[in-house]
């Protein structure tokens, strides 16, 4: 029997997937600034598309060590200091005229911000509050609130951007993302708990993760879902804007995978409890595939962006929940901040790839086709990594909840 949640864990439940509908949402508009930066400057893609890449690796990097600071001091301690980061982040962005300023601004702190405030830090938090049975179920929530965001922001922050300018826009974010401090006050600030049999430390549970193999698959095949996602968040709008498309249909693009995202992550969610988690990343990767592959073969119309968009919204952030999920059936919840952080940061080694070669790729070739292939290529190794992936328990990690 399922048991029921009382009101405090809902409130908590509550107040972590709004923080991550602002924290996901803010950060998927910034494909919108591709072209008002450039601009207003005289900057290529390949340099803001770097600064946009190095905003992914500072959160994939960051993402270890934000998962440690939560492991060790709590989840609310870091998302204060997050959100702080990050509204600074963006705050620097704004009028941006340097470099320097740039790449600190919206390549190093928003990226260092966002580890501090997404899905690494709130996903343990919202899963050490519920029942084992509930996990799978709130992992997918979630994410599917993450996506939430993106369908929510992106267009908002398109508004703002038409009526207010790009400048004034980033004054906006700043304070929406000063917001989510508020947000982060319900969440634990100790771990809950739960404990294992075996009573393995933080450096003995990082060994045994370090030599096993399926994670070591997972760790790799986590890459690809980063180049996809980045990729296409950083430089649809401007692909779509040079095929003779409004702006507008960029930011509906976005928006339209974000929508249909909240159904694909929470649909995984409910199918890791009854299915394997890895067999279904296998699918996932190869529909992913097959989209990409579809999208370039046919005539690229309104239509076929919707479309694409739809589809790849479904399989957008599914990843998420079994991926998050493979991690915490593996090695338990005591530690999961920490491991998914080094799972995490291959995901933002992916993502700083796809979206600084696609930047470089189109100043180099004058167009995107080469890394929309790069794509394709990738999705197939993902299918082959994520396979053979045993997710059964560690046998140091089989948990009991006190």
């Amino acid at each position: 029997m399922t048991q029921r949640l009382s009101p405090s864990t809902i409130f908590l439940i509550a107040s972590g997937c709004l923080l991550l509908m602002i924290s996901f949402g803010i950060r998927s508009s910034y494909g919108l600034y591709m072209r008002p930066i450039e601009a207003s400057t005289d900057w290529g893609r390949d340099i803001i598309g770097f600064a946009l890449a190095l905003q992914n690796l500072s959160w994939g990097i960051m993402s270890v060590f934000t998962g440690g600071l939560a492991d060790r001091f709590g989840n609310r301690n870091v998302l204060f200091g997050g959100a702080l980061v990050y509204a600074l982040g963006v705050y620097l962005t704004a009028g941006v005229s340097d470099l320097f300023t740039l790449n600190a601004g919206l390549g190093f702190l928003v990226g260092a911000g966002v580890a501090g405030t997404s899905f690494g830090i709130v996903l343990p938090a919202l899963v050490q509050s519920v029942p084992p049975e509930r996990r799978d179920w709130v992992l997918g929530l979630g994410t599917a609130c993450g996506s939430a965001g993106q369908f929510a922001l992106v267009p908002l922050v398109q508004m703002f951007i038409s009526d207010f300018g790009w400048i004034n826009s980033l004054h906006i974010l700043t304070a929406i993302a000063i917001l989510m401090m508020l947000l982060a006050i319900p969440l634990n600030a100790k771990k809950s708990s739960v404990i294992t049999e075996s009573d393995q430390g933080f450096a003995e549970t990082v060994r045994l993760a370090a030599g096993h193999k399926s994670y070591w698959l997972l760790v790799f095949g986590f890459f690809v879902c980063g180049f996809h996602v980045a990729f296409i968040t950083a430089h649809m709008p401007a692909y779509l804007s040079d095929l003779g498309f409004a702006h507008q249909v960029g930011a509906w693009s976005l928006s339209l995978i974000g929508l249909f995202n909240i159904a694909g992550a929470f649909w995984a969610g409910n199918i890791c409890r009854k299915h394997s988690r890895s067999k279904l990343l296998v699918a996932i990767y190869g529909g992913r595939t097959i989209a990409i592959a579809l999208f370039l073969i046919f005539p690229i119309t309104l239509t076929s962006v919707l479309i694409f968009s739809a589809v790849m919204g479904l399989l957008w952030l599914a990843t998420v929940p079994p991926t998050s999920g493979i991690v915490m059936n593996m090695f338990g919840t005591r530690y999961m901040a920490t491991l998914y952080g080094f799972v995490f940061f291959s995901h933002q080694v992916g993502s700083f790839s796809g979206v600084w070669l696609g930047g470089y790729l189109y100043e180099t070739y004058g167009h995107y086709e080469y890394i929309w292939w790069a794509g394709i290529f990738f999705g197939l190794m993902a299918v082959l990594l994520h396979w053979p992936i045993d997710e059964k328990p560690h046998p140091s990690f089989v948990t009991k909840e006190s």
